[in-house]
């Protein structure tokens, strides 16, 4: 029987940077934007030089128990990892688009080290920061260092959210993670909206 092949982001956006001399080079996503309660969690990974992590490519393409496998190795085999959030408050005073650049910006600034260079997701840059930055949409899918920042960024807001449904109950969060599903709106209609939830976001159907 042939050996089945393990799908993983390839590396030739980080190889650009690394043969340019730019030895750290960051993959920054984030997630929770479409949700309705909790925060907006951003990650920022910095892979080896030339090093690979088999498997690791976009979060949604993968089961709950592969990321929490993935995201063990991305954490003993990553240069450096940060992790930064916006609240649900931040995000209705900045709005959700800006509340996503703040959160990415914090996990850059919680690495540890000065990247030499990011891969965001998506066509935005974060503004005004003073690092070189290269936007690749649908990133997580071409980067593995943004692959592995989506990872990471998702397993932290899950396990947040897991937190969050057990001292609010009713709403459904550690299956939905605060996303607008039936059962979250008809946790809203029965319960109302806690601290958690973000008032400048549609909470009703």
């Amino acid at each position: 029987m042939a050996k089945r092949t393990i799908k993983t982001a390839p590396l030739d956006l980080e190889q650009a940077h690394w043969q340019a001399g730019r030895q750290y080079v960051a993959g920054v996503d984030e997630v929770g934007r479409g949700c309705l309660a909790g925060p907006v969690v951003a990650a920022a990974v910095v892979l080896p030089w030339g090093h690979s992590i088999a498997g690791v490519r976009d979060s949604k393409a993968l089961s709950e128990a592969r990321r929490l496998d993935l995201v063990q190795r991305i954490q003993a085999e990553a240069l450096a990892m940060g992790v930064g959030m916006c609240s649900p408050e931040e995000i209705d005073d900045l709005n959700i688009l800006w509340a996503s650049m703040e959160a990415m910006r914090r996990a850059v600034l919680n690495l540890g080290i000065t990247p030499d260079a990011l891969l965001i997701d998506g066509n935005r840059a974060i503004p005004d920061a003073p690092w070189r930055q290269q936007t690749v949409v649908k990133g997580d899918a071409k980067s593995q260092s943004i692959a592995a920042a989506s990872i990471l960024a998702k397993t932290v807001r899950d396990a947040l959210m897991a937190d969050l449904d057990a001292a609010h109950p009713g709403y459904g969060w550690a299956r939905n993670v605060g996303y607008p599903t039936a059962e979250h709106y008809a946790g809203l209609a029965a319960l109302g909206p806690t601290v958690h939830h973000r008032r400048s976001f549609k909470l009703k159907r």
